[in-house]
C-alpha cells in the first residue's frame, strides 16, 4: 500500500480522535497527548505488516498510542514536558549508551529518566539512538521506548515512540 494511503488513513484517525479529544474534560493536554501518541503509533505500527495488515497495523498502532498518548497527556503539563525534552535533548546527545539523565519538574514533584540503550547510522547516513524513558508521575510509573535521528542542525528528532 502506498505511503500516502496509509498516512492519509492514519491522519484520518488522528482527526477523528482529535474531535473526541476537545470535547473531553481531560483538557488540552490530554488531547495534545492523544495526538501525538496516535501520531507516533502510526507511524510505529506501519512498520508492521503487508498489503492490508500494514493497514490494520497502522490503525492499531495509531489507536494504540492514542491511548497511552492520552494517559500522558493527563498527567503531564507543559512545564513537565519542557523538562523532559530538555533531558531527552542532553542525553541523546552527550551520554553514552547505557548511562541515564534525569529531570524533576520541582513544581510537580513528576520526574523521569531518558537512558539511551543503542546508537546506529541509519542506511541513509543518519546517526539515530534507541532510548528509553522511564516517567514517574503521582507515583505511578510509565515507560517509553523511542528511537531519534540527528538533524542537520544538531537537534534529535523523535523518530518513534512507544
Amino acid at each position: 500500500m502506498k505511503t500516502s494511503i496509509r498516512f492519509g488513513v492514519a491522519l484520518a484517525a488522528l482527526v477523528a480522535l482529535g474531535g473526541c479529544a476537545s470535547t473531553y474534560q481531560g483538557g488540552e493536554k490530554q488531547g495534545l497527548g492523544t495526538l501525538i501518541g496516535g501520531a507516533a503509533g502510526a507511524v510505529t505500527g506501519a512498520q508492521f505488516g503487508s498489503g492490508g495488515g500494514r493497514l490494520a497495523m497502522t490503525a492499531l498502532g495509531t489507536l494504540a498510542g492514542a491511548v497511552i498518548g492520552n494517559s500522558f497527556g493527563q498527567s503531564l503539563d507543559r512545564a513537565d514536558r519542557q523538562y523532559a525534552s530538555r533531558a531527552q535533548q542532553v542525553a541523546l546527545e552527550y551520554e553514552p549508551s547505557g548511562s541515564e539523565t534525569t529531570w524533576r519538574n520541582p513544581d510537580t514533584g513528576n520526574y523521569g529518566v531518558i537512558k539511551p540503550t543503542q546508537t546506529y547510522r541509519s542506511p541513509s547516513g543518519e546517526y539515530c539512538r534507541e532510548y528509553q524513558h522511564t516517567i514517574i508521575v503521582g507515583g505511578r510509573t510509565q515507560e517509553a521506548y523511542g528511537r531519534a535521528c540527528r538533524q542537520p542542525d544538531g537537534s534529535w528528532e523523535i523518530r518513534n515512540e512507544s
